[in-house]
């Protein structure tokens, strides 16, 4: 009687829970949310996007005159009126106004450069353009990471739950293989076979919630959450079908952040191009400058004693050798379009593929998760038959251990499915910068 009595215990046996506080659950718009205010990569894309608005601003306002004031004033010492004194070996007489006073304005504005400016606007521009379209193609990317770490929290809490159901069957079932061998009508082998199956239902509910752990602390790290969290059930996360079509996808990938980023660096390099050209053409530059000085007894703000000065001054320049960093420069933004057209290319054509692949995969997912679906349902009814023909002694402890076999895979493979399917949407809206 003693192994029975092991056998008693060990339906007693339970998991134990985890250590801790619980993790607080976030919806996955809270989750995007935390993430795009701390991840690095946005916050480093949105200084660039501030840095290439800075640089517009000053596009503009090389177009406007530069102005400068400057205002001085002087005391000399010793201070005593017509002093005389030794100075590298003769005698200098002090005025009798120790103070001394300046004042100066200045303007100088450029009026040609071989229209270099209105290029550098236009990379300026082009910048900006591609600092934008990296912000956004970075946020995406990042939503892209925290969609499919919720999602994995989603799959690793649906896992364990698949485990608990897999331990509550197999202790069902040794409780009815115990109740069977006291009755004579199966043999040991049944009640330790079932035992068996009880502790690897009990390993995998320990190996489920430690996979949950597991994710539910990347998804802190991810969304930059001091506290524990976790990812809360949404039902919308499993809606059928795409908000657009696959023609409207292939024409919405082309003018995905990736591929806008490009052309925007291609804008640039271009402009950048045309304007090393103005080094070869003349540059007018026009300037005005009006200078006071004075002197006094003592410190005043007054400037009626002042004697002024000034002129306006119109320069040409015209650069006859340099040495060739003209065509240096000409070289360098010539390999660099050429470089930045083959990387709008290559962003075209991994945007397609990309599109191609994850488009592929998401409905292929679908499909898995209707198959799936009806395969659970299936397998669910094979188990309950197998059960209820044991019982009557129909069928053997393996053909429900087989049943049972079948259904836990089916419910894992409708898990992954489901994953799989989420994950290539987010994947779609990364590519063509929407959601869908």
């Amino acid at each position: 009687m003693t192994w029975r009595c092991v056998l008693l215990v060990t339906v007693a046996i339970s998991v134990p829970a985890s250590a801790g506080a619980d993790p607080r659950p976030i919806s996955l718009a809270e989750a995007l949310s935390l993430a795009e205010r701390n991840a690095v990569s946005v916050i480093q894309a949105q200084g660039q996007q501030r840095t290439a608005a800075a640089g517009v601003r000053s596009a503009y306002a090389a177009f406007l005159p530069s102005l400068n004031l400057s205002a001085g004033a002087s005391r000399q010492l010793p201070a005593r009126a017509n002093q005389t004194r030794v100075e590298n070996g003769q005698v200098v007489t002090l005025a009798s106004e120790p103070w001394s006073f300046s004042t100066g304005l200045g303007a100088s504005m450029t009026l040609f450069s071989g229209g270099g400016r209105f290029f550098d606007l236009q990379q300026a521009r082009a910048q900006a353009v591609g600092a934008e379209a990296n912000l956004l193609t970075q946020r995406y990317a990042t939503a892209l990471s925290v969609k499919q770490q919720f999602f994995g929290v989603l799959a690793a809490r649906e896992s364990e739950g698949v485990a608990r159901a897999q331990l509550e069957q197999a202790t069902q079932q040794l409780k009815t293989s115990i109740l069977r061998l006291r009755q004579r009508v199966v043999t040991r082998s049944d009640s330790l076979r079932s035992e068996i199956q009880v502790h690897n239902a009990q390993l995998a509910v320990l190996q489920a919630r430690t996979a949950l752990e597991f994710a539910d602390a990347t998804l802190a790290s991810l969304v930059g959450s001091p506290v524990p969290v976790t990812a809360a059930a949404d039902d919308s996360l499993d809606r059928p079908g795409l908000a657009l079509d696959d023609e409207q996808l292939h024409a919405q990938v082309l003018d995905g952040p990736a591929v806008r980023q490009a052309l925007a660096s291609v804008d640039g390099a271009r402009a950048a191009l045309r304007g090393t050209w103005a080094g070869y053409l003349p540059a007018v530059t026009a300037s005005y400058s009006r200078n006071g000085s004075g002197t006094g007894a003592g410190f005043s703000l007054s400037n009626d004693d002042f004697s002024y000065s000034g002129g306006l001054r119109l320069s040409l320049s015209l650069p006859i050798f340099t040495q060739f960093q003209n065509e240096q420069r000409v070289t360098q933004s010539q390999v660099a379009r050429e470089n930045a057209e083959a990387a709008l290319r290559d962003a075209r054509l991994t945007a397609l593929a990309g599109l191609t692949q994850s488009l592929g995969s998401f409905h292929a997912a679908e499909e898995r998760v209707a198959i799936q679906t009806a395969t659970v349902q299936a397998a669910e009814e094979d188990l309950r038959m197998q059960k209820d023909k044991y019982e009557i002694g129909a069928a053997t402890l393996l053909d429900v251990l087989t049943s049972q076999t079948t259904l836990d895979q089916a419910r894992h493979d409708l898990i992954q499915a489901r994953y799989d399917k989420r994950t290539a949407r987010a994947q779609l809206e990364a590519l063509v910068g929407r959601s869908l």
